[in-house]
């Protein structure tokens, strides 16, 4: 249950959180987009990790019950079963999951990407060109990718739409539902790319009816790296066998059959082989303080938090990277640069960390910053506002 926070009255609350992330001791970070801050229950957990090492030794039904419980938490997250949840290395590793279980044979062999994919979603399915996919991609019109894009491209050759949720490089959110249901109505499964949205909105599965969900721990859902996850529709469990496989996909993992493959009849089947026991520690806390703020509360921070960095670019002149449409964009806030690394360099200086992608400067606020953090960002933007565009 969410704990009672009221996000327009907000520093008492807001900053009791915030203590919880030691990093704000010495540094201005703005940075979720490519790692969430490290709190002390994530801390905390990995102490666990070797303590339960140190006073049980080998362990494998603990071990066991740990991904359970991150199966279990992302299950919650996204509104699924936990059968339909597969605990992950990576997203690379739950994409290649299911492009190994399709096939492009027949009548559908049309790969769907955007202009705006992290290079494992587009790779992956090149990859798959090798098997007889074609993949075609929706274009980026003036720094976006509206939905009429993909119903130029979406079509009865398609076999499935892999689509990021919010674009890694400028921080565009992309219109999920319409482009579902353009897929759904064209007969095309759909693969939501959610590394850089999931744990800033709510995102129901119920309600977008997406086929397969990837994402991961290191971002936003406040974890670590080499923890990921794959939703899959229960429906469609079935009929996709994967041929990425491990023994902790078979359908009983202790059973140590080498005579055949038998995969689990959930979404474990798109698992693989020992899973990553010291990261699902981190990721049951982090995904525990997800469920803690309650995402509501934290879409609310984040709104008024990226209004306010919007307010200050303006107020200074400079351009924006992602459309300025709330609508159209995630928690990443993006200005365009002049020198993207010379200024993330320069801030690193001023004891702020950023970073930085095509040419934008990324600044990704999450619930524990505060308008102090704002305030010291613009401050030493102006300092170094030689290596930004202004209008």
């Amino acid at each position: 249950m969410s704990i009672a926070l009221d996000v327009n009255s907000p520093e008492p609350y807001w900053n009791a959180i915030r203590t919880r992330f030691p990093i704000f001791k010495n540094k201005t970070y703005i940075n979720s987009c490519s790692y969430g801050a490290l709190s002390t229950d994530v801390i905390a957990a990995l102490h666990a990790y070797i303590d339960d090492r140190q006073t049980r030794g080998t362990d494998w039904d603990y071990w066991i019950e740990q991904n359970e419980r991150v199966r279990s938490a992302v299950a919650g997250l996204l509104g699924a079963e936990p059968d339909e949840v597969a605990v992950t290395t990576s997203a690379s590793a739950g994409i290649n999951s299911v492009a190994s279980a399709l096939k492009f044979d027949g009548a559908r062999s049309k790969v769907v990407i955007s202009d705006f994919e992290f290079p494992t979603n587009a790779q992956i399915w090149y990859a798959q060109e090798l098997r007889g996919a074609t993949v075609v991609r929706a274009e980026e019109e003036d720094g976006y990718v509206s939905p009429e894009q993909f119903e130029k491209v979406i079509d009865e050759e398609t076999l499935i739409v892999a689509v990021t949720q919010v674009c890694f490089k400028n921080g565009a959110r992309l219109d999920i539902p319409a482009i579902a249901k353009i897929a759904r109505d064209r007969g095309a499964l759909l693969l939501v790319d959610g590394y850089q949205g999931l744990g800033t909105v709510r995102f129901d599965v119920t309600k977008i009816q997406p086929d397969f969900v990837v994402g991961g721990m290191v971002k936003y859902l406040l974890g670590t790296a080499g923890a990921a996850f794959l939703y899959t529709k229960q429906s469609l469990i079935d009929s996709l066998v994967p041929t990425v496989t491990g023994w902790f996909a078979q359908a009983d993992i202790m059973a140590m059959d080498t005579t055949r493959y038998d995969p689990s009849p959930t979404a474990r089947r798109f698992e693989a082989g020992t899973p990553p026991v010291p990261n699902c520690y981190a990721a049951v806390a982090g995904l525990g303080l997800i469920a803690e703020v309650g995402l509501e509360n934290i879409a609310r921070r984040i709104e008024y938090l990226t209004s306010s960095i919007k307010s200050a670019a303006k107020e200074n002149g400079y351009v924006f990277g992602m459309p300025e449409s709330p609508e159209r964009h995630g928690a990443m806030i993006t200005l365009k640069s002049r020198d993207e690394h010379g200024l993330v360099d320069a801030l690193e200086a001023d004891g702020i960390v950023t970073s930085c992608r095509g040419g934008n400067l990324r600044i990704s606020p999450h619930f524990y910053n505060n308008d102090d953090d704002i305030e010291t960002l613009f401050h030493a933007l102006k300092k170094h506002e030689r290596l930004l565009l202004r209008q």
